[in-house]
């Protein structure tokens, strides 16, 4: 597999590969009312291509903020279903959170299945409050500098508010 930055050239094939594997209404989520209008943060927006340069997934992160503080919101990250299995969203994961600490990012949170991305170190935030409707114990966040979630509670708001 190749990981790269997406580009621009990218984005139909990657929101294709979303469509097919999410649910119909995932534009819908609370997650995506806070990525309307906005950019998302191109350094930690991947694709993952076969050798025959075929997309087999996607991570894209968007800056929101949290209580007023600056945090990177994962997601969405898919691998296509012909591919799954073979540990590319880990690939995927691993490589998003090595280039968000490198970018200088404090934490990052996403909403997800607290015992897979547990293996990644993220925890849920009982603190933070998504916009409904948005199961809370699905609110997960990872520290990518020491106690970077010490102290930061509230709100998620879209970097446009």
């Amino acid at each position: 597999m190749t990981l790269a930055e997406e580009t621009a050239d990218d984005w139909w094939e990657v929101e294709a590969l979303y469509d097919l594997c999410f649910a119909p209404g995932r534009s819908a989520l609370s997650s995506y009312r806070l990525r309307d209008r906005v950019p998302p943060i191109a350094e930690l927006c991947l694709t993952a291509r076969d050798p025959d340069g075929i997309l087999a997934g996607a991570v894209r992160n968007w800056p929101v903020r949290v209580g007023g503080a600056l945090t990177v919101l994962l997601g969405p990250i898919a691998v296509h279903p012909t591919r799954q299995g073979e540990g590319l969203a880990s690939l995927l994961m691993s490589q998003c959170l090595d280039a968000a600490r490198t970018a200088g990012w404090d934490r990052i949170m996403l909403v997800g299945d607290a015992p897979y991305y547990g293996r990644f170190g993220f925890a849920r935030l009982d603190q933070v409050i998504m916009p409904p409707p948005t199961n809370p114990a699905r609110v997960l966040g990872l520290a990518l500098t020491g106690g970077a979630w010490d102290g930061v509670t509230g709100p998620v708001t879209a970097m446009h508010d």
